[in-house]
């Protein structure tokens, strides 16, 4: 292997373990490792852990345009939209709770909610097909979606509060 591989591989382990501290990645982790019990999971890498989240194009392709998710493919998304409203919960102190109505074909919305205030409102589309080309689009996905809920929230901290 030459230096220029080397370095490269280094680069991106570096940069895969700063994508793995993120706030809202390590909440992920958290939440998969969570689901079962008796810490079967707990030997196992974040990296094997969120590998279900990343589809790479050709995996993508694989998968029918139409189709009717799975239920694991259910709870990957579950989880996703988990770890964003524990995500913000932790840096705002605002419980946020999430709401999913979808059809049985993978349609449908989601939305978190602190207090009265919407902080995500996302419309869910072939969902069977749910999953990122890689962890830092995983990673910034999830990041950014917690970024804006927090900015919404400081900006209107009195809907966000509950019992208002």
């Amino acid at each position: 292997m030459s230096e220029g591989n080397l370095e490269k591989d280094a680069v991106d382990a570096a940069s895969e373990e700063v994508l793995l501290a993120t706030p809202f990645v390590q909440q992920l982790v958290w939440q998969l490792r969570a689901q079962l019990p008796h810490g079967s999971w707990n030997g196992k890498s974040d990296q094997r852990l969120l590998k279900p989240y990343i589809l790479t194009a050709e995996e993508r392709r694989a998968i029918p345009i139409v189709g009717d998710p799975n239920p694991e493919t259910l709870l990957r998304l579950e989880l996703f939209y988990n770890a964003i409203a524990v995500a913000i919960e932790l840096e705002t102190g605002q419980m946020v709770s999430p709401m999913t109505k979808m059809s049985h074909e993978g349609f449908g919305r989601i939305v978190l909610i602190a207090g009265r205030l919407v902080v995500v409102n996302k419309q869910l589309r072939e969902v069977h097909r749910f999953g990122f080309p890689s962890l830092e689009k995983l990673a910034k996905a999830g990041s950014n979606l917690v970024s804006e809920s927090i900015e919404m929230i400081c900006a209107w901290p009195a809907v966000a509060k509950y019992g208002v």
